[in-house]
């Protein structure tokens, strides 16, 4: 089975549409949305609602800790995504709220673990990084797949059955196999805010039979998403920084 996968989507609508219609040509069997689906951009009602038919189609989604915030639940942020979220939750609609608080955490499919953020305590969202933080995460379940999100910026880590950990950076377009023999840790990036460096929106492929993961990166209007954040008069700085990729 292809899975296609989402993170990160922040509100940009353009981002979003533009990583679904480049899936769309190809045989998807499962779509999986990791969470942060609104937040800094200025189509959270739109983003909402296009996981949600897909959510009712299927898919896999999950909660993210500025969902979590914008439906009320206490979080720490800076003062520029706290701005962010006050203006979110003002354009989202009971129902839309409500699809979010119904979202889980976690999500087991096998021998695949999806989650927001580390595995290791996903209410805590913490940042899958670097090894450490890495290893944190793998040894905190058994799954021999496990995708997450939060970062913003993509990594691979693998566990070696003698327990070494490592990773690196992922090059877009090339299918990476995840051989059985270790277990893998798969950061996606992010669709919405990208902040590797590279403006591209990312999403993944993981094709269960080859059992290889094929990082997506797909150019979109910036220039449109960012003028919306303008206009609807979020911080200057969530624009700018969709250019520039981080």
């Amino acid at each position: 089975m292809l899975i296609a996968i989402f993170t990160d989507i922040h509100s940009n609508r353009e981002a979003l549409e533009a990583c679904l219609a480049h899936a769309a040509h190809r045989p998807i069997g499962r779509y999986v949305f990791l969470g942060d689906y609104v937040g800094y951009g200025a189509d959270p009602e739109f983003v909402v609602d296009t996981v949600q038919e897909y959510a009712a189609r299927g898919a896999v989604t999950l909660l993210g800790n500025h969902d979590s915030a914008a439906i009320g639940t206490p979080e720490r942020m800076n003062d520029v995504a706290a701005r962010a979220i006050e203006w979110t939750h003002r354009q989202l609609g009971p129902a839309q709220l409500a699809f979010l608080a119904s979202r889980p955490l976690t999500v087991r499919d096998g021998g695949q673990l999806y989650v927001h953020a580390s595995a290791a305590d996903p209410a805590a969202c913490d940042y899958v990084l670097d090894e450490r933080s890495a290893g944190r995460s793998l040894q905190a379940t058994d799954a021999a797949l496990t995708f997450c999100g939060h970062t913003h910026v993509p990594a691979l880590f693998h566990l070696t059955v003698t327990g070494k950990i490592a990773g690196f950076d992922p090059d877009a377009g090339v299918a990476l196999p995840l051989t059985p023999q270790r277990r893998w840790l798969a950061v996606i990036g992010a669709v919405g805010q990208p902040r590797d460096r590279n403006p591209a929106a990312c999403y993944a492929l993981y094709d269960g039979g080859p059992r290889t993961l094929t990082y997506v990166r797909v150019p979109y209007d910036i220039e449109s998403a960012a003028r919306k954040i303008r206009d609807a008069g979020l911080p200057q700085f969530l624009a700018a920084r969709l250019a520039w990729g981080r």
